[in-house]
């Protein structure tokens, strides 16, 4: 009766687990929505590098995606580096793609820098700056290339990337080693190198949760190591979607702090052993005449005996076996439940597919977690002296991890390149290559460890499982008695003691196949390692527009930057074109001479050859010059005609950067072209 009480409590227990843990599984994946992965900022009023007549009232930016905004998020300074917004931004009309911060009255004439910095939908901070002018562009003291990145502080970004590698790692180790025993080998939540492993794994998690929870909000705001205390932008943290998924791996956590105390206080329990029932001695006694009949019915006996032994021993393994169904299912749920905080705040919570990115990354962390984990829960395993048998079971769950690993790898991919060329154009691409040259590597590792598990197998004397050492007590001996049986007795209980602390039960076999096991655990520490930087990067799909969208900037044609010009000397730029018209004139070169091809006046010339090198005059000219960057321009030129072919004038260049030059040509009434060429200036 008390047996069967405590069985249903414990029936009890891990109901409640299981509904805890369905609970907050729910709640996790309610909370991811489809958007882009990495927010980029799509437009700003004003316009990045506009001139505007009058001071706005607000600068407001638009993303590509909803971001979160602290109250530092958008600054705007002046010329001298002063601030002059009011502080506090928020999303313009409620809209949470956009963020809006007012600025203070009486703005002077004068060129202002916007830096900006938020918290995408995938929870990766991201940063900029542009700059824009009111009246006239003028100098100013503020780089606004210095304020571009969304960097962190280096120790904090040091820290914080630990915290997450060590989180994955433990994440591997604690579910990786508890399906190892509840799978392969239940008699090892026994041992106490198994029950350390768990406890380590389940410590170091919850230490990198809170570390990363300390962090996030320096990491965020660029700020110093000692904002990880600061109470407020915890808060802040916890009210983003990646906060609300560490706490609530926290409460998973406690969960699982239940859980480990069911895995070790149950399985470790052996079975009850079935004692054999005496037989009766009356039954051996008889003549010799009734000794056939006797034998028959002996044998009968045994056979009946032998058959309820085996139901005695099934009946005795029964509640053991009921306790590993509602373990692994209660583990089951937990492992889904902690791999959701990474999927649900990560690349795949974000971009195209959501519906499918979730599952899938889900899947992706757990085979990764059975391997990698398993893999240290075979070298302490091996250690013990198991047997071939349990070393199969893992061998068969390795593989299944790695074919989901493949499929699921081969997708995120897909999904997070784009392209071919985001492999090696893209930071993301790169490391990507990495992480796959280190999978390849641990399944050469594994093939090697295949080997020695056929050699291991073969061999029937180390296929079995060493049972456990005894040591022996040690005898008092003189240790100045000369008497040879002591002295011998002596030294063998120093060797035992000696090798007290050795693996027990590695044979050569066994000891090869451990060598294989720990590099292939070493290359999977490096596996987790890329894994973290890859979380940090933006997927190789959003790169890549960024990039385009960079070398789309530079309008006006397109064409290449020529070298940067040398303050004070004559710059000579020359302009193929052709305007598909019969006349001379309708194809040549205009060449353009800038003196002395600086910020500010410069001394401009234009000169018309055609195809034949020869000065050609055309009805209309036209020339402009434009600086993209900064969205100022075109601005004309006039000029004044010097001859054939040839007129000058004077251009006002008043900042450096690369700037464009247009010359307008006109060969007849209905042809003309417009060729242009780049060069920088300062």
């Amino acid at each position: 009766m008390q047996s069967a009480g405590l069985e249903k409590a414990t029936h009890r227990r891990t109901a409640g687990v299981l509904g805890v843990l369905g609970a907050l599984l729910a709640l996790m994946l309610a909370g991811a929505a489809p958007a882009s992965a990495h927010a980029t900022l799509d437009s700003t009023d004003p316009r990045q590098n506009s001139v505007v007549a009058t001071a706005p009232q607000a600068v407001t930016l638009t993303f590509s995606e909803s971001v979160s905004l602290s109250g530092d998020s958008v600054r705007v300074l002046d010329p001298a580096g002063q601030a002059v917004d009011t502080g506090n931004p928020a999303h313009a009309d409620g809209k949470g793609n956009t963020a809006r911060v007012g600025l203070r009255g009486g703005l002077a004439n004068g060129t202002y820098t916007v830096a900006w910095r938020a918290v995408s939908d995938d929870s990766h901070p991201v940063g900029g700056a542009f700059t824009f002018s009111i009246g006239a562009p003028s100098d100013t003291s503020v780089s606004a290339t210095a304020l571009q990145g969304a960097d962190a502080d280096g120790l904090v970004a040091f820290l914080y990337g630990t915290g997450r590698t060590v989180a994955y790692t433990a994440f591997a180790l604690l579910v990786g080693v508890a399906a190892f025993v509840l799978i392969c080998w239940p008699a090892g939540t026994a041992r106490r190198r198994v029950q350390r492993l768990l406890m380590t794994g389940w410590t170091a998690l919850l230490v990198s949760t809170v570390a990363v929870l300390m962090l996030r909000g320096p990491y965020e705001r660029g700020s110093g190591v000692g904002q990880a205390f600061d109470l407020s932008l915890m808060r802040a943290t916890l009210d983003e979607r990646i906060g609300t998924a560490l706490a609530a791996r926290l409460l998973l956590l406690a969960a699982g702090g239940v859980f480990l105390s069911l895995l070790v206080g149950q399985l470790g329990q052996p079975p009850r052993p079935v004692v054999p029932k005496p037989r009766d001695e009356d039954g051996s006694e008889g003549s010799e005449d009734a000794g056939g009949s006797a034998g028959l019915a002996a044998s009968e006996e045994d056979a009946e005996a032998a058959e309820l032994r085996e139901l005695e021993r099934r009946a005795a393994e029964r509640p053991q076996r009921e306790v590993r169904l509602g373990l692994g299912v209660a583990g089951l749920v937990l492992a889904v439940a902690l791999a959701a905080t990474w999927v649900g705040a990560d690349h795949a919570s974000v971009g195209i597919q959501v519906w499918l990115a979730l599952p899938l990354g889900i899947l992706h962390l757990l085979a990764m977690a059975l391997w990698l984990g398993g893999l240290a829960a075979l070298l302490v395993a091996l250690r013990e002296g198991v047997g071939a048998e349990v070393v199969d079971r893992f061998s068969r769950i390795a593989f299944g991890s790695v074919a989901v690993l493949a499929v699921t790898g081969i997708y995120q991919s897909w999904r997070g390149l784009g392209s071919w060329g985001a492999l090696t154009g893209t930071e993301y691409g790169r490391l990507l290559l990495v992480k796959s040259g280190c999978v390849v590597a641990m399944l050469g590792v594994a093939w090697i460890s295949r080997s020695w598990l056929a050699r291991l197998r073969s061999a029937p004397a180390e296929s079995v499982e060493v049972a456990p050492a005894e040591l022996p007590e040690p005898v008092a001996v003189a240790t100045h008695s000369e008497d040879p049986v002591r002295q011998a007795q002596l030294e063998r209980q120093r060797a035992a003691l000696r090798s007290a602390g050795r693996d027990r039960g590695l044979t050569p076999t066994r000891a090869g196949l451990r060598r294989s096991v720990l590099v292939e655990a070493l290359v999977a520490v490096a596996v987790l390692v890329v894994t973290t930087m890859l979380t940090n990067s933006p997927p190789g799909r959003v790169a890549g527009e960024l990039k385009a969208g960079a070398a789309a900037a530079p309008a006006a044609g397109g064409a290449p930057v020529a070298p940067q010009t040398e303050p004070g000397r004559t710059v000579e730029l020359k302009l193929p074109y052709d305007t598909k018209g019969r006349t001379p004139n309708a194809k040549g070169t205009a060449t353009v001479t800038l003196n002395p091809a600086r910020t500010g006046p410069n001394e401009v010339t234009l000169a018309l050859a055609g195809a034949d090198g020869q000065p050609v005059d055309v009805p209309e000219v036209e020339l402009a010059f434009t600086l993209p960057d900064r969205d100022l321009g075109p601005l004309p030129v006039a000029l004044t005609p010097e001859g054939t072919g040839h007129w000058i004038g004077t251009a006002q260049l008043p900042l450096a950067g690369n700037w464009v030059v247009s010359v307008q040509i006109r060969s007849s009434d209905i042809d003309q072209t417009t060729p242009t060429q780049q060069f920088r200036i300062g």
